[in-house]
């Protein structure tokens, strides 16, 4: 997640008045990011609009309990191991990517390129799983990173087959062009879900990343809800369009053979 990402992230759910102290170290927590890992006293509260003091004194409270943790060399701090710990009780709790590891890691052994299995959050995917390729050129990833659900494969394919309210809810703002290929406009959108759905599957032509293709398809639960996206992405140079559509059918495979272990029969 960027720098940018979070600072939206933070403006958009910053509630109005006075901030309760719990509210208050949430927010603390949400500013760390993938680019500033760690940050000092007063950067958190420039960004927060709070005092120094209070932050301060959220800061120790934190770290007392293992939430952030202190460099001892330069004073910053950043995120602790009892967020890990509370990360991994989640992920055990999730039955898709313990039923699905094998089947995402054979896809990646088998296609040579980075395998993800993702989850709609709010307007959001989060990486449940990320199998990077091995190869010198492919995309990079990590658990627990989020990207916007409209413009990335596995994005498309859980807005196709979710409700009506989560779809309204990703597109309701402006939505920001990521790549010059990035579609945003709200019909053109609405089109291209439909065509998810007639396929079964959806390609990312350039959209989320210049330079790199993807194709995800649906994992459905025991009642036939679709809970996650098998995704399959790469660089243009090797995921030509003929090949997207080829290695698709392994996506879907892969995806397919997850729904099962899940209970799902197809009718």
């Amino acid at each position: 997640m960027t720098t940018k990402d979070t600072e939206t992230r933070i403006e958009k759910k910053k509630p109005s008045g006075r901030l309760s102290s719990v509210a208050s170290a949430l927010l603390v927590l949400k500013v760390f990011s993938e680019d500033e890992a760690e940050l000092g006293i007063s950067s958190i509260a420039k960004r927060l609009g709070l005092a120094k003091s209070t932050v301060h004194r959220l800061a120790v409270t934190l770290a007392s309990e293992g939430f952030l943790d202190q460099n001892r060399e330069n004073g910053r701090y950043r995120l602790g191991l009892s967020l890990f710990e509370l990360g991994m009780l989640v992920r055990r709790r999730m039955d898709v990517p313990n039923l699905g590891l094998p089947l995402l890691g054979a896809l990646r052994d088998q296609t040579q390129e980075s395998v993800h299995l993702a989850i709609l959050d709010q307007t959001s995917i989060m990486y449940l799983y990320n199998g990077e390729s091995a190869q010198a050129i492919g995309t990079r990833s990590y658990l627990g990173a989020r990207k916007p659900a409209f413009c990335t494969s596995e994005g498309r394919v859980l807005l196709a087959f979710g409700s009506p309210e989560q779809v309204k809810a990703a597109f309701a703002e402006p939505l920001a062009a990521r790549t010059p290929k990035t579609a945003t406009d709200p019909k053109a959108l609405l089109k291209i879900l439909d065509e998810v759905r007639r396929l079964g599957y959806s390609i990312d032509d350039e959209e989320s990343e210049s330079g790199m293709r993807g194709v995800a398809a649906p994992v459905r639960d025991i009642n036939g809800t679709v809970v996650a996206a098998v995704g399959l992405a790469g660089p243009i140079q090797r995921l030509t369009k003929k090949e997207l559509r080829r290695l698709s059918l392994q996506v879907i495979s892969t995806a397919d053979a997850i729904s099962a272990r899940m209970g799902y029969k197809r009718r």
